[in-house]
């Protein structure tokens, strides 16, 4: 917490004055001369101040989504000046800002097939008890909601929030925690590479493991994005998650390395990393050159000496983005993903060239909820209080897409019915959207996949 502060105080606070004229003035008139991304939807769906905007490809699901998520058409608007208006002030909110919860987390780790360690956080509501664990039953049904922080491991204000407000709508959220990260143990020298699915789909197995009656739902924020979208596009129809979302996600990650966010959230995140890291430095000198990494100047070069070391045999730095891009297998995406984000947004940059307008325009599994303001993880709502719009308008998602394939399955069955082909109508059931069938069990042979020996909790 201490070195949060300090590592963004002087960058932000210093720069505050100058950046919140800056950036609250100068992203909202680009954005308004961008080029209008068509509605494929029928229609925007936001307030009359045109504050939020759907962009889609037409389907019955796109439809559905107008007519049912209010949330959509409430996007907070502030109209003079405001703190609100600030995308610098909504972003060291949503992201650096220290936030008082009364969510506690609960902590399993898991050691994966190479020995390395990954954790997994389950958030409860309530005052941690003395010398007491508390655990979730494996026989709840209740939907499970992982939350795949950003790529640097920070748990930010907007997670914490996100925790709380899904514990009141019913889910069991859990936090996945890469390696070496958020306090979980490094126990070898591999890091995850930044669009590396292969740990996120071994959590995964263990979460549909531990609970087998519960749908699954995913959300992640800012780079961890990159991940969410790598496992989605991999694991196809066989990602056992029903709907996802992304808050203000970043999609041309090679290309925001290599230009890098505003100066002070770039320092923010170089410091930040570092600190992180140099716990482990004498173990990653067996495989890095920590001079070189501890003395980067940015975040590319950071990222290349951890991942593409010189020498014969191994990978440039396209042919690393080659493998971690996260579109690209974006087109085996199998359920639907909605991605919120703000015009204003000052570390992905303005829509222009970050935005993949033609994703959402062409694949009909990909929604852009594109609100005019919220600055990078903030959405303040418009009335006081500390919610965020954007956690709003996901689980509102979330649910609406449950109850749309919920309803296309029985309107199937009934058409079977009338048709008078009463087994055909259980076809129909077995054989609809995957991402929402009801598992009683874990579909797959857990103990092939691991030696439960090996993993231990804490």
């Amino acid at each position: 917490m201490l070195e949060w502060v300090a590592f963004w105080g002087v960058p932000v606070f210093v720069l505050s004055a100058w950046l919140a004229w800056r950036l609250s003035g100068a992203p909202g008139a680009p954005a308004a001369r961008e080029r209008r991304a068509p509605d494929p939807c029928g229609g925007q769906a936001g307030d009359e101040g045109g504050a939020a905007a759907l962009t889609c490809k037409r389907s019955a699901l796109a439809s559905y989504l107008l007519r049912h998520c209010v949330t959509f058409r409430r996007a907070p608007a502030c109209r003079g000046w405001d703190w609100r208006s600030s995308p610098l002030l909504q972003t060291v909110l949503g992201v650096c800002w220290p936030h008082d919860s009364a969510v506690r987390f609960v902590r399993d780790h898991l050691q994966m097939s190479d020995d390395g360690i990954v954790a997994l956080d389950w958030a409860l509501a309530g005052p941690a008890a003395p010398h007491r664990r508390r655990r979730t039953s494996s026989n709840s049904s209740s939907p499970i909601l992982l939350i795949i922080p950003n790529s640097f491991g920070k748990i930010t204000r907007n997670v914490v929030q996100l925790c709380e407000v899904a514990l009141t709508h019913g889910y069991l959220p859990v936090v996945f925690n890469r390696r070496g990260q958020n306090g979980t143990p490094l126990s070898t020298v591999k890091l995850q590479q930044f669009g590396d699915p292969a740990d996120l789909r071994e959590a995964v197995r263990y979460i549909r493991y531990r609970q087998p009656a519960g749908r699954l739902y995913a959300v992640s924020e800012s780079t961890g994005s990159g991940l969410l979208l790598s496992y989605l596009g991999e694991c196809g129809s066989s990602s056992y998650v029903t709907a996802a979302a992304c808050i203000s996600p970043v999609f041309r990650c090679q290309s925001w390395f290599e230009g890098g966010p505003a100066w002070p959230f770039h320092a923010g995140l170089l410091l930040y990393q570092k600190f992180s890291l140099s716990r482990y430095k004498t173990a990653l000198a067996e495989s890095v050159p920590t001079d070189a990494l501890f003395s980067s100047c940015s975040l590319r070069t950071m990222e290349e000496v951890l991942f593409c070391p010189q020498g014969p045999g191994t990978s440039s730095w396209d042919a690393y983005w080659e493998r971690n891009d996260p579109l690209r297998d974006v087109d085996e995406v199998a359920i639907p993903v909605l991605c919120v984000c703000s015009q204003d947004d000052p570390v992905r940059g303005v829509p222009r060239g970050t935005l993949p307008l033609e994703l959402f325009e062409n694949n009909p599994h990909f929604f852009l909820l594109l609100a005019r303001q919220g600055g990078h993880c903030g959405f303040a709502a418009a009335e006081e209080g500390p919610g965020h719009w954007s956690h709003g308008a996901v689980l509102e998602f979330l649910r609406a897409t449950t109850d749309f394939f919920a309803a296309e399955e029985r309107a199937k069955a009934q058409a079977a019915r009338r048709r008078g082909f009463g087994g055909l109508g259980k076809a129909f059931r077995l054989r609809s959207v995957s991402t929402c069938k009801k598992v009683p069990v874990c579909s797959h042979n857990i103990h092939e996949i691991y030696n439960w020996q090996r993993s231990y909790t804490r």
